[in-house]
């Protein structure tokens, strides 16, 4: 084996395990230790200790360099410490946490722990569920009390449409949440960071690191800012869900053109979590493609899709 070299040393655990990611993102893999006995990472060091990231020595120059890249300036003599890598999205959501621990696993997808040899490496998804469950109730509870004169079944169409993956997926993009993402050197290939799928769990997951963080009422605000201007759009033009299937069918009818066709293209991940695409056929002819969760969803998305082509080219 290769002579290793250390090119870190930290406090807290936490700091390595960040070191150690901003590495592995730029192909260098380190090996984690403290002066404890028989302690190695995962481990919680914190005033017990000093955590210490070693490398390969022709890799130790580089990880210096990447490492020395990331620090904030030197003031007064203080020790050197990195920069937060989450500090642009604490600020983006509005809210920052106490446990830092906690957005990070929510950050973190399957692929990225799959590729962690240590196995100190949680994924997100079952952030995913908790947050998926708060989310529907705080959204339940925003209709319930700002649309009152709504009956049980326009308020599960809403209810729907503000949950449905293309939905949390924008309010993603909003926060730049696919920059935060940690990702396997396989999905970030692929362009994990823009697939819709991959950001409405990283947001559901979001949701329950903040719940679990600061409290439910932490959480409610933080839905109850980022839904605002949708729930206000609702309130001011009456809209009830948008079904993109109805309204592209009655633009195509409207023009006496023929009814939509949907077709399945392709799928994608396993059973519990596919991924469906699904294009639009108009009058014989491929007009746009979506892709979502469910086939429904998926179909939504490419009636969207297609009726801004349509409008855009006068069709």
């Amino acid at each position: 084996m290769s002579e290793l070299v250390v090119i870190f040393r930290a406090p807290s655990a936490i700091e390595a395990k960040v070191v150690r990611s901003l590495l592995d993102a730029h192909g260098i893999m380190s090996v984690v230790s403290s002066n404890l006995p028989h302690a190695i990472f995962p481990l919680s060091v914190d005033g017990l200790g000093e955590v210490r990231l070693a490398v390969r020595a022709a890799e130790a120059d580089d990880a210096r360099r990447i490492i020395d890249s990331h620090r904030t300036e030197v003031r007064n003599g203080e020790v050197v410490r990195l920069r937060d890598e989450f500090e642009s999205l604490q600020q983006a959501i509005g809210y920052r946490f106490r446990d830092r621990g906690l957005l990070e696993h929510a950050l973190t997808h399957t692929s990225r722990a799959n590729e962690d040899v240590s196995g100190g490496v949680v994924d997100n998804e079952s952030l995913e569920f908790l947050g998926d469950a708060v989310l529907g109730f705080v959204v339940a509870d925003l209709l319930f009390h700002e649309f009152q004169s709504f009956n049980e079944g326009q308020k599960s169409k809403v209810k729907a449409s503000l949950v449905s993956a293309q939905t949390l997926a924008r309010l993603a993009e909003g926060l730049r949440l696919g920059n935060h993402l940690l990702l396997g050197r396989g999905e970030e290939k692929s362009g994990g960071r823009r697939k819709q799928a991959l950001l409405a769990d990283g947001y559901e997951a979001l949701i329950a690191a903040i719940y679990l963080d600061g409290g439910v009422e932490q959480a409610r605000a933080f839905i109850a800012r980022e839904f605002a201007p949708l729930l206000s759009d609702i309130r001011e033009r009456g809209l009830v869900g948008r079904d993109h299937k109805s309204t592209l069918q009655e633009y195509l009818q409207s023009r006496g053109r023929g009814l939509p066709e949907y077709r399945v293209t392709d799928t994608a991940g396993p059973d519990h979590r596919k991924t469906f695409q699904v294009e639009v056929v108009v009058d014989g002819s491929a007009v746009a493609t979506g892709a979502g969760p469910s086939k429904k969803e998926a179909e939504q998305e490419a009636a969207r899709v297609a009726l801004g082509v349509l409008q855009q080219s006068g069709q």
